[in-house]
């Protein structure tokens, strides 16, 4: 199978060996963009090479050459991670550069498919994920309601703040509307805090921390949240 690239300049159209061979673009790819981002900041390897020093993990200027000449046999996902932290990119934009290739081949006997979707399949965000990607999907959510409640509580405060200043009644009553709203939202995001964390301890995993003035209010003792339908994530 085939990973076409654009700018990387590494194209390969033979299928005799097509897990090697993808294992051979998934290096190509790595080494293509790790030299493509050193470029663009003007490095040269041993400056590549230093800060990988600085983050405690030395990667060797011959070593970085020899990747991204092709020379290098192999390329552990430790060197990866150090390399894409060394060049301020999130790893999974080494292996997957959206921009800078075009269709790449996630796994051996697989179709080609966009850099775009990879990523996302990579990251499970892809929507062809299945249920087995649950506890995965209420971290995220408990991420995204504690987001809405810090959000809302600070809307809430600052509409406090305009009704308590407010030079005339109408600017006073818009301020109360906006707090009154910032409260329901807030609210609503206690409530999917409290179902996602009661998801998430009955799969038997200890959910996020909480800052205890949240937890008191999210988990008081003695509830028990309704999880016998699936939260809308």
């Amino acid at each position: 199978m085939t990973q076409h690239r654009s700018d990387h300049g590494y194209e390969k159209d033979d299928d005799e060996d097509d897990v090697l061979e993808w294992a051979d673009q998934v290096m190509a790819t790595v080494a293509a963009e790790v030299r493509r981002r050193r470029k663009e900041l003007r490095w040269s390897a041993q400056d590549l090479a230093d800060k990988c020093e600085e983050i405690g993990h030395p990667i060797p200027r011959n070593v970085i050459a020899n990747m991204e000449s092709g020379r290098r046999s192999n390329l552990p996902l430790v060197d990866v991670m150090v390399l894409a932290q060394a060049l301020n990119t999130p790893p999974i934009c080494l292996i997957y550069p959206v921009g800078y290739v075009d269709d790449v081949q996630r796994l051996p006997l697989q179709h080609p498919t966009s850099a775009l979707d990879a990523l996302s399949w990579f990251t499970g965000e892809g929507a062809e994920l299945g249920a087995d990607n649950d506890m995965l999907r209420y971290f995220r959510a408990h991420h995204a309601a504690v987001e809405q409640l810090r959000n809302a509580r600070r809307d809430e405060e600052y509409a406090r703040y305009h009704a308590e200043t407010a030079p005339n009644a109408d600017r006073k009553a818009e301020a109360l509307r906006t707090q009154a709203r910032a409260a329901e939202t807030a609210e609503d995001a206690m409530r999917r805090l409290s179902r996602v964390r009661a998801f998430i301890r009955k799969d038997g995993v200890t959910p996020p921390y909480l800052w205890p003035d949240v937890a008191a209010e999210v988990d008081p003792p003695g509830t028990d949240p309704n999880i016998t339908e699936e939260i809308d994530l």
